[in-house]
Parts: C-alpha cells; sequence; structure tokens
C-alpha cells in the first residue's frame, strides 16, 4: 500500500520558483525561442506543466510509466478504445458503469468492435469468452454497483497468454487501496471526478500505462483526439490527491459500519460490500485492495422500483445524486440513475436488480449516517 509520506513527496515543488504548491499554468500558447524551439511546451493541448505535474504524479502512484489527463472519465476510456481495430474484441465485466456500457455498444460496435460481457469474477468464463479476435479485457474491481471482485493477476496471466490487453477501472479502490499495474494489468482507468478529485468540484478522466510504447501511443490519441484536461481542473485533481490517503481510510472505515448495520436491517435482503466476511470474494477483495472501500451497494426484500425510490427519496445526510467518491455521503438508484442505458433484462442478469441501492460513503460520522437509514426504513415504509 503507498503510505502517506511516498503520496505526499510524489507531488513535485515548482522548479522554477520553488513554490510547494503545483501552480496553475493558465495558459493556451507558449513563446518559443525561435520556429519548434521552446522550453518543452508549445501549446496547451499538447502539454502543459500543471497538467504534467498530474499525469507524472499518478503514473508514479500507479506504478505505470505513462500518465495521461481526461476532461472526463469517458474521454479517458475512449482514448483507450482507440487501440482497436474494426473486427477486434473487447471481453467486458457484465457488471459495468453504464457510460462505458453505452460507449462500447452504442458507439464502437458501429465500426465493427464487437463487445463480449461476462462475470469476470469467475475465471473460468473469462477463459471460455475469449477469442481469436479479443484485444481488451475490461475490468472494473470492485465493480458498479454490486461490487463483485475479479482477479487482476489472474486475468492478467489470461491476458498475456492471449496476447490481450487488460485495462483495470481503478476509480472504486484508488492507488492507495490497489495498485493494477503492479498485479500484471497494462493500463488503468480513473474517473477522477470520484475519489482522486474528491470533493464533487470537477470532472476529470486518468489513464495510466505500464509500457512506454503503449502509453505513446495513448498519448498521441489524446493530443490527436483533443479532450484534455485544462490547467485548473489539473490543479484541483492534485489538490484531492493530497488527502487521498486520509479520505480513503475514512471513506473504508466507514463504510464497513454501515455495510453492518445494514446486513442485520430487516427490510434490507442482500448487502453488496467486499469487507463483510459475507462477501464471496472477501479474502481476495482485502488481498488484493487491502479494506473494503467506501461503496456499498444493497437491496430491498421488497425488490421493486417504488421500494427503491422511496428509500433513496427521504434520506437527509445521504443526498440523491449521479456520481461517487466525495466528502458528502451520496444515494442513487443504478436502475433509474447511472445503469439507466442498460436494457432491463441484462442489467437484471448482471445483479442489478430493480430495488438495488448504491451508497457513497463521504467523511460525516458512521454513527450519523445509520441514524439517517433508520429514520428513512420508517418513514419509506418499505419494511414489508
Amino acid at each position: 500500500m503507498l503510505n502517506a509520506t511516498q503520496l505526499i513527496h510524489a507531488i513535485p515543488v515548482d522548479p522554477l520558483t520553488g513554490a510547494i504548491s503545483v501552480p496553475i499554468y493558465q495558459t493556451s500558447t507558449f513563446v518559443q525561442e525561435s520556429p519548434g524551439v521552446n522550453k518543452g511546451y508549445d501549446y496547451s493541448r499538447s502539454n502543459n506543466p500543471t497538467r504534467a505535474a498530474l499525469e507524472s504524479l499518478i503514473a508514479e502512484l500507479e506504478g505505470g510509466s505513462t500518465g495521461l489527463a481526461f476532461a472526463s472519465g469517458l474521454a479517458a476510456i475512449d482514448t483507450v478504445v482507440k487501440l482497436l481495430k474494426s473486427g477486434d474484441e473487447i471481453l467486458a465485466v457484465d457488471d459495468i458503469y453504464g457510460g462505458a456500457y453505452r460507449l462500447f455498444t452504442a458507439v464502437y460496435e458501429q465500426y465493427g468492435i464487437k463487445v463480449n460481457f461476462v462475470d469476470t469474477s469467475d475465471l473460468e468464463k473469462v477463459s471460455a469468452a475469449i477469442t481469436v479476435r479479443t484485444k481488451l479485457i475490461w475490468l472494473e474491481t470492485p465493480t458498479n454497483p454490486t461490487l463483485k471482485i475479479s482477479d487482476i493477476a489472474a486475468i492478467a496471466k489470461i491476458a498475456k497468454a492471449n496476447s490481450c490487453l487488460l485495462c483495470v477501472d481503478n476509480t472504486f479502490a484508488t492507488p492507495v487501496l490497489q495498485q493494477p499495474l503492479l498485479l500484471g494489468a497494462d493500463l488503468v482507468i480513473h474517473s477522477a471526478t470520484k475519489y482522486l478529485g474528491g470533493h464533487s468540484d470537477l470532472i476529470a478522466g486518468i489513464l495510466v500505462a505500464k509500457e512506454e510504447t503503449v502509453g505513446a501511443r495513448l498519448k498521441f490519441f489524446q493530443n490527436a483526439c483533443g479532450a484534455v484536461l485544462a490547467p485548473f481542473d489539473s490543479w484541483l485533481v492534485i489538490r484531492g490527491i493530497e488527502t487521498l490517503h486520509l479520505r480513503m481510510k475514512h471513506h473504508s472505515r466507514t463504510a464497513l459500519k454501515v455495510a453492518q448495520y445494514l446486513a442485520t436491517h430487516p427490510a434490507v435482503a442482500h448487502v453488496n460490500y467486499p469487507g463483510l466476511t459475507t462477501h464471496p470474494n472477501h479474502a481476495l477483495a482485502i488481498q488484493q485492495g487491502k479494506t473494503g472501500g467506501g461503496i456499498i451497494s444493497f437491496s430491498l426484500v421488497n425488490d421493486t422500483n417504488e421500494a427503491a425510490i422511496a428509500v433513496t427519496s427521504n434520506t437527509q445526510l445521504f443526498k440523491l445524486a449521479e456520481s461517487l467518491g466525495g466528502i458528502k455521503s451520496l444515494i442513487s438508484h443504478p436502475a433509474n440513475m447511472t445503469h439507466k442505458s442498460i436494457p432491463a433484462e441484462k442489467r437484471r442478469a448482471a445483479g442489478v436488480n430493480d430495488s438495488l441501492i448504491r451508497l457513497s460513503i463521504g467523511l460525516e460520522e458512521a454513527e450519523d449516517l445509520i441514524e439517517d437509514l433508520k429514520k428513512t426504513f420508517i418513514s419509506s415504509k418499505i419494511e414489508n
């Protein structure tokens, strides 16, 4: 696990002025000494000192060669898919973020890139689903929103044996808890909107490549396609990373207490949280990800949209909103929010049933969050 000292001192001191906080280079262009001769920067789409500091920082934290920052998590995902060509296939986790599902199926399938969805927590299913055309394996672990855990190291071996790239969405765990590249993955994705930024005040995406040759190709796509992260937003992500280790510890400790409470409530049918010993992949989750993280999902005994809407609309401390990973706790109903773009039958087959509710645990005290849920279960009248 990365410790606080390593993380803090990976953030550079400005070499020009000695500023201990990374400066915001809010400029579109840079004066050149003569045509083509500059100080390493010519145009901020191609490179910017503030963004470069973030990209170097996240590459170091993930143990990769190349870090790239984008205007959104989906822009980062889109850049990875550009490594493929028509006729190639993606093997993707079935319990996938709705935006990634939409991008893979509604955008890239029209260009001849096929996507096969499989439960990647089952290694036999992963091996059986690979074809000669499979060029990319796409993991989320833990998954969004059912918190399935996939064995990164084992799937990395499968990918290598079949000449596939392995990309892991590490948004939920962050490099504080899990480093997929050190377990054999080729690429790591983050929605930096979430835990890396940590304050619900920006949209950003991060991509880290293990090998320099792959990183250079992705850097080319970043510059050619232009969905780069602005200097101020790059600074906000750096600022968020400064407290990432502290926040993840608190998120995880509180989430475990909330999950333990939910597991005992009569209105709750099932709790998904890797930190619970009842989770089917608990041992792997703790070995691979150190703690259970800050996200919980749970299903209701009354497995209906109506019951889930009643709960998600009645909390006080848990704010009903998209996204996750900020200092305030959030509640969402994936079937009507983050995963609405996935057909209902596919969503349910992947474990995202109608009453599934997702919690993003913030930095409040566990006792207050539990009390909020207690009152919500009473006021929503869904116990039976």
